[in-house]
């Protein structure tokens, strides 16, 4: 996706929803009822931290949304904050910023002490339930009294063991038939990022930080909620949900 002029971003952009959407095919709809509340709680130039941004695929939907809104991406990963920062290169409301949110002072790192509304997705998974509560509690100092914090990710009810299974075989038969039809998984989309003049580098910087992830804990919606509260939210409860993830919002 180099052409003889340039990298083009938003084809890798479009590349990384496409991939992410094999996964989560109701992705879109997450994302717009995350934007329906932040409008609602934050208004409609809310100052928003992108935590864990990935390629900014928040941020975009944010400010294509909500024209006033400043964005602030967070995240380690230097080949998806390449395509990050090529994609808003010309848009003055948004910086990034490269932290690990596991160093406990990735916040001092941010170009301002509060934000109106901290958003993430999909990201915060790779984390085990003792760093995730800890950031949590550092998520709740940068966010003033009636700010938001939203979480679309998975977080799996162990109660449910019969539900769970349904639903892993639907959805893993509606990936068969999107594979089939050339969807591309993670890892081939990783291949190609490899491939390509511009992000080889930082695509092989990432694997040397990453490695081979293993997954977090992936604790409930009520652990999730029961610890947001501990840490100093006022409320905190699941918004939407799909059959594989949940929307959490937490008001301060």
């Amino acid at each position: 996706m180099t052409t003889r002029t340039g990298t083009d971003w938003q084809a890798w952009q479009e590349s990384w929803d496409r991939q992410q959407e094999w996964y989560m095919p109701d992705r879109e709809d997450r994302f717009r009822i995350m934007l329906d509340m932040v409008e609602a709680l934050a208004g409609p130039t809310p100052r928003v931290l992108d935590l864990a941004c990935g390629t900014g695929s928040i941020t975009g939907r944010l400010l294509a949304r909500l024209h006033g809104a400043t964005s602030t991406g967070v995240d380690l990963d230097p080949a998806l904050l390449a395509i990050a920062e090529g994609t808003f290169a010309d848009d003055g409301r948004v910086s990034f910023v490269a932290a690990d949110l596991k160093d406990p002072d990735w916040t001092k790192a941010l170009p301002y002490d509060s934000y109106d509304a901290v958003l993430t997705a999909t990201a915060l998974h790779w984390l085990h339930s003792g760093p995730l509560a800890v950031l949590y509690g550092q998520i709740a100092q940068l966010v003033p009294d009636g700010g938001v914090f939203m979480n679309a990710d998975h977080m799996s009810d162990e109660t449910t063991p019969r539900i769970n299974a349904a639903e892993r075989a639907r959805r893993h038969a509606d990936m068969d038939r999107a594979r089939r039809d050339g969807a591309l998984d993670w890892a081939e989309w990783w291949r190609l990022a490899a491939q390509d003049p511009v992000l080889a580098a930082p695509t092989a910087r990432r694997h040397e930080i990453y490695g081979e992830h293993a997954e977090g804990d992936t604790p409930s919606a009520a652990w999730h909620a029961r610890v947001l509260r501990e840490k100093g939210f006022a409320e905190a409860r699941p918004v939407w949900c799909s059959p594989s993830d949940t929307l959490l919002l937490a008001l301060k």
